[in-house]
């Protein structure tokens, strides 16, 4: 009995403390609110910084195709302030980084430029950023040649 009332106290707490963030923290309407913000930026700059670690796989397997290439200079130039990004051109060079994974031969070459995909994606939302991180860790799991990933301070 006393183990059913402490669950059923957490449950409370859990729901309540739920509600309580739901009314402090709101979700902006539009993407203008939160645009060019610091943190959207810092996002899109370790995205790229992260992926750019592992590019040399992808360029050594793939030398001709910069399409991942383009898509982090793209996304680190934004975060820096340096160049202005459009829906149209993010979407361009996501998709065109993410057609170059399906073209690549091994899984690791994939997940570089998935990776790479995801990081310009994080302008439209800084979420992608996570999933350039997912993409990146997964070129460790798959990578044998770990000389080929670049230390970056």
């Amino acid at each position: 009995m006393l183990s059913a009332v402490k669950c059923e106290n957490v449950k409370r707490f859990h729901f309540h403390h739920f509600h309580m963030r739901k009314e402090l923290i709101s979700k902006p309407k539009d993407s203008k609110s939160w645009r060019d913000s610091y943190y959207h930026k810092l996002f899109g700059l370790k995205a790229a910084k992260a992926v750019e670690r592992i590019l040399p796989i992808f360029e050594k397997e793939c030398p001709g195709d910069d399409r991942p290439h383009k898509a982090l200079d793209a996304i680190r130039a934004w975060a820096l302030g340096e160049r202005k990004l459009g829906m149209a051109e993010v979407r361009n060079l996501s998709l065109g980084a993410h057609a170059a994974a399906r073209e690549a031969k091994t899984d690791a070459a994939k997940y570089v430029a998935h990776a790479a995909g995801q990081a310009v994606g994080t302008w439209h939302a800084p979420a992608h950023a996570l999933g350039a991180f997912w993409y990146a860790g997964r070129v460790y799991t798959v990578n044998k040649n770990r000389k080929q990933i670049r230390r970056i301070k």
